[in-house]
């Protein structure tokens, strides 16, 4: 009874609040049935407990910076913006010359005081995000203007993703389609978003270029080949057993915790975990967990259209975009759609700092739907104020 009042009581788009509390208890089911594979795997002295309290302690954390973000006015993060942009630019640099090197990949910075290691790309995106927004919101009254509105808004973009593409560059290309996705909602001329997509077809053909000649900096031959296993093989081979895993599956599944293709799937944990999924959960399991992100979509777009504030509209969308575009970019991986990623499902995946980052992205989205929803309000109690009044007369 408790729990079904502290629900009613929440401010904000309750769907949303929903959507985190499922995405939560998935995550921890999920997560607790593949640590099995971590222990076997590497022979660790920690047990699967060990991994559970792991995950339990990240959501726990995660939905504290949820929180804290979403008691703050989200015309907050207008402010912040410029100085996130400022903190993640130099953070990009330092990455992709002196990142720690973590799975084949140096996209991290290791923080050895608290034994850390820190994905800058992760909160670059958020930066990116809210400055996109707030420059679309800043120059509506002269957002179709070449020099006024598209430049001042394309520069960051450019640059952030191709400082993220070296080492990264799924992320990076998925960064850039959701700033496209949010440059052409905020209605930039059409002509300078077809220029846009030509400008970001001839920065990754750059970084290609590039990367032949500097192979320590530039994942060139992991591209090339991941390219090649999608179009002339049956895929790599984590992408063959995580086939084998969503078909036997079938519509039910083998039940929690019952998973065979744990124990062969590399990272199925984290980049492979929806085949581990629709492995335990079915067809059905595969299903909801697709739906789930479909139906964060349509509530944003439904708050999106009441937001009486172009920021808060265009960060809600922004934030949004890039969560449910990584997660089906994920599992377009796991049904072999499109090449190997190295994305993890957002919310689901072991924590780290895609998790916790995705977690300050829905406490950004629920305290613009907070303001939605006072507004609206307020603009109800006004009406009804004013039909008193009229009625008094």
């Amino acid at each position: 009874m408790n729990i079904l009042s502290t629900y009613q009581n929440l401010k904000g788009d309750r769907s949303v609040w929903l959507i985190v509390a499922l995405l939560s208890l998935f995550s921890l089911l999920i997560v607790y049935s593949t640590s099995g594979s971590q222990v076997y795997k590497y022979n660790t002295s920690h047990g699967t407990e060990y991994y559970l309290i792991r995950q339990l302690m990240f959501i726990g954390a995660g939905l504290m910076l949820m929180y804290t973000a979403y008691k703050l006015h989200y015309m907050v993060y207008a402010k912040l913006a410029p100085i996130l942009m400022v903190i993640a630019t130099p953070l990009l640099v330092y990455t992709a010359l002196f990142g720690a090197e973590i799975n084949d990949a140096s996209r991290w910075i290791k923080i050895p005081i608290l034994e850390l290691s820190f994905q800058t790309s992760d909160f670059a995106k958020i930066a990116l995000i809210m400055f996109v927004a707030r420059s679309l919101a800043i120059r509506q009254d002269y957002i179709k203007s070449f020099k006024d509105a598209f430049l001042p808004i394309i520069a960051p973009v450019i640059l952030f993703c191709a400082l993220i593409a070296p080492s990264n560059l799924s992320t990076a290309a998925l960064l850039f389609v959701t700033a496209f996705l949010m440059m052409f909602v905020g209605r930039i001329s059409m002509k300078y978003v077809i220029l846009l997509v030509l400008l970001g077809g001839l920065v990754f053909a750059g970084i290609f270029i590039i990367g032949q000649y500097f192979p320590d900096h530039f994942r060139v031959e992991t591209w090339m080949n991941r390219i090649n296993d999608f179009l002339y093989s049956d895929g790599q081979f984590q992408v063959q057993q995580s086939k084998i895993a969503i078909a036997e599956g079938g519509a039910f599944g083998l039940g929690p915790g019952n998973s065979i293709q744990r124990n062969l799937l590399p990272y199925a944990y984290a980049d492979f975990i929806y085949a581990i999924i629709c492995e335990e959960y079915g067809f059905i399991g595969g299903m909801f967990t697709l739906l789930i992100y479909l139906w964060l979509m349509i509530r944003t777009v439904s708050l999106v259209t009441r937001c009486p504030k172009t920021f808060g509209a265009m960060l809600a969308m922004g934030l949004t975009l890039n969560i449910v575009i990584t997660a089906f970019a994920n599992i377009a991986v796991s049904v072999q759609l499109v090449p190997a990623t190295g994305l993890t499902l957002p919310m689901i995946s072991m924590g780290g700092t895609s998790f916790l980052f995705t977690c300050v992205s829905f406490g950004i989205i629920l305290s613009v739907s907070r303001y939605v929803e006072q507004a609206f309000d307020e603009k109800k109690q006004l009406e009804k104020m004013e039909a008193d009044a009229q009625s008094d007369h």
